[in-house]
C-alpha cells in the first residue's frame, strides 16, 4: 500500500516558471484557496445537470465531493481530476423516466429507474476500468476512433435541443430572457480572460440571475424570484436520497452512456498529460475503475452519474497547478455545501428561464465539443465509411430514432450510439479484405 500513494513533497520554485507537480503541494492557505476556486469551477455544470433531470442539486453537489475524493482513494492521488454530474446522462434518463419538466427544477417522480439505469452503467464502466488494467487502452481506440466518439457526442447536444426549446415555448418574456442568460454567458466566454473565462458557466448564470431580478422584481415584468424559501430553509440537513429501481428497459437505454463516458476520461487524461509532461497512462484503467465505482455509488443514493470535469482541467491550465492534494480540498467544500438546504433553497429560486439559456449554451457546447474532436483528430470525410458513419449517427440521435425490443426501448441516444459502433465495424470490414 505504501506505493499505491506517491510521497508528496512541498513545492519550491516560483510558479511562474515551474508549475506545481501532481506529487507536490503548496502551503495550506494557498491550497485551501485553490481546492475552493475548483469547487467554484465546478459547481455552475454539477448544479445544472441534475436541475434538468429533476434530481436533488444539493445531493448532487455533495456526491460530487464523496466521489472526487473516492476518485484520489482509487487512483492513488496520481490523476488530478474533479468528478461532477454527467451531462452525458440528461437525454437518456429524460427518455426513461418520461421527465418533462426539464429546467424548471421540478422533482423526477421517476428517478428511482433513473439510479437503477445509472448505477448499471457505473458497473459496467467499471468493468471497462478492469478490462483496460489487464490490458491497455488500445482495443477501446479502435472500437471508438474518433469518428464514432464525435459523433456520439454531438448527438447528446442535438437530442436535446428540442426538449430545451420547449421549456419556454410561449412565454415571449421566458424566451427573452434564456437569450439574455445566453449573451452574458457568450460575453464572459469570449470578452473575458484566465479563471474568469473558465467560470462562465457560473459567473454568467450569477450576471443572468441579477439581470432578472432587476427585470421582474423591480420593473414588475414576469414571474418575480420569491426569497420566501431561503428564509424558510434551515442552514444544515441531509439532502433527499433515493433508492434504485432496476428496470431493464431503463437500463438499456442508460448503461451504453459508459461509452461516452469512457471517451470522455479517456480524453481528459491525454489532455492532463500533455499539461503536466507526466505519463498518467498506466493510471488509466484505475480513473476508469475509480469514475465508474463513482458513479454506481452516486445513482445508488438518487444522485446523477459522474464524470471528470473539464471545467477543472481548464482551472488547471489557468493555475498551472496539478497538485491532487487540492482536490481533496475541492471535494470536502463541496460535502459542506451539500449539507446545507439554505444552499439548496437559493439554487432553487432560479428562474427556469435562465436555466433555460444555460441548457443552450451548454447542449451547443456538447455539440461542437463532438465536431471538435472530428477537427482535432483530423477526421477524412472524403471517405465514405466515415461520412456515413457520422451521418447516420447524427440523424439517428438527433431525430430520436428509438429503437423497440419488445417491451425494451433503446432511446435515440443509445440507437444512434450502437449504430454507430456497429456501422463502424462493419465498414472496417472492407479494410481487412
Amino acid at each position: 500500500m505504501s506505493n499505491w500513494f506517491p510521497k508528496w513533497r512541498p513545492y519550491q520554485g516560483n510558479i511562474d516558471e515551474r508549475p506545481v507537480g501532481t506529487n507536490e503541494y503548496l502551503p495550506a492557505a494557498q491550497s485551501a484557496v485553490l481546492g475552493v476556486q475548483h469547487a467554484f469551477a465546478m459547481f455552475g455544470a454539477t448544479v445544472l445537470a441534475p436541475f434538468l433531470m429533476g434530481f436533488d442539486p444539493n445531493l448532487a453537489i455533495l456526491m460530487s465531493g464523496i466521489c472526487t475524493i473516492l476518485f484520489f482513494c482509487i487512483t492513488g492521488g496520481r490523476v488530478p481530476s474533479y468528478l461532477g454530474s454527467s451531462f452525458a446522462f440528461i437525454g437518456v434518463v429524460i427518455a426513461a423516466t418520461g421527465y418533462a419538466a426539464s429546467g424548471t427544477g421540478a422533482p423526477n417522480i421517476n428517478l428511482p429507474l433513473a439510479a437503477g439505469g445509472i448505477m448499471a452503467c457505473g458497473i459496467l464502466y467499471a468493468i471497462f476500468g478492469f478490462i483496460v488494467m489487464a490490458t491497455g487502452t488500445r482495443w477501446i481506440e479502435k472500437l471508438m476512433p474518433p469518428v464514432v466518439t464525435g459523433a456520439v457526442v454531438m448527438i447528446i447536444g442535438l437530442n436535446l435541443a428540442p426538449v430545451t426549446v420547449k421549456g419556454v415555448a410561449g412565454n415571449n418574456f421566458n424566451m427573452w430572457m434564456s437569450l439574455v442568460t445566453v449573451l452574458c454567458m457568450g460575453s464572459i466566454a469570449v470578452f473575458t480572460k484566465g479563471l474568469l473565462q473558465r467560470l462562465l458557466l457560473l459567473v454568467g448564470l450569477l450576471l443572468a440571475y441579477l439581470i432578472y431580478f432587476i427585470v421582474s422584481n423591480v420593473l414588475g415584468h414576469g414571474t418575480p424570484i420569491n426569497f420566501a424559501p431561503i428564509q424558510q430553509a434551515d442552514w444544515f440537513g441531509i439532502p433527499s436520497f433515493h433508492s434504485p429501481k432496476f428496470d431493464v428497459n431503463a437500463i438499456l437505454i442508460i448503461a451504453p452512456i459508459a461509452l461516452i463516458l469512457v471517451a470522455e476520461n479517456l480524453g481528459h487524461i491525454k489532455a492532463v498529460s500533455a499539461m503536466t509532461g507526466e505519463n498518467l497512462d498506466p493510471h488509466i484503467g484505475k480513473a476508469f475503475v475509480a469514475d465508474g465505482i463513482a458513479t454506481t455509488i452516486s445513482g445508488g443514493v438518487g444522485a446523477p452519474g459522474m464524470t471528470t470535469y473539464g471545467e477543472n482541467i481548464g482551472v488547471m491550465a489557468v493555475t498551472r497547478v496539478y497538485s491532487t492534494i487540492v482536490f481533496v480540498i475541492a471535494g470536502v467544500f463541496a460535502i459542506f455545501l451539500g449539507f446545507s438546504p439554505k444552499f439548496g433553497a437559493v439554487i432553487h429560486t432560479i428562474p427556469s428561464a435562465i436555466l433555460t439559456g444555460a441548457s443552450i449554451v451548454v447542449f451547443g457546447l456538447i455539440t461542437i465539443a463532438g465536431a471538435k474532436i472530428w477537427i482535432e483528430n483530423k477526421v477524412d470525410f472524403s471517405k465514405n465509411k466515415n461520412l456515413m458513419v457520422a451521418a447516420v449517427t447524427i440523424i439517428l440521435g438527433t431525430g430520436d430514432f428509438a429503437l423497440q425490443f419488445g417491451d425494451f426501448n433503446l432511446g435515440g441516444i443509445g440507437t444512434a450510439t450502437f449504430a454507430a459502433l456497429i456501422l463502424n465495424w462493419f465498414f472496417s470490414l472492407k479494410d481487412k479484405s
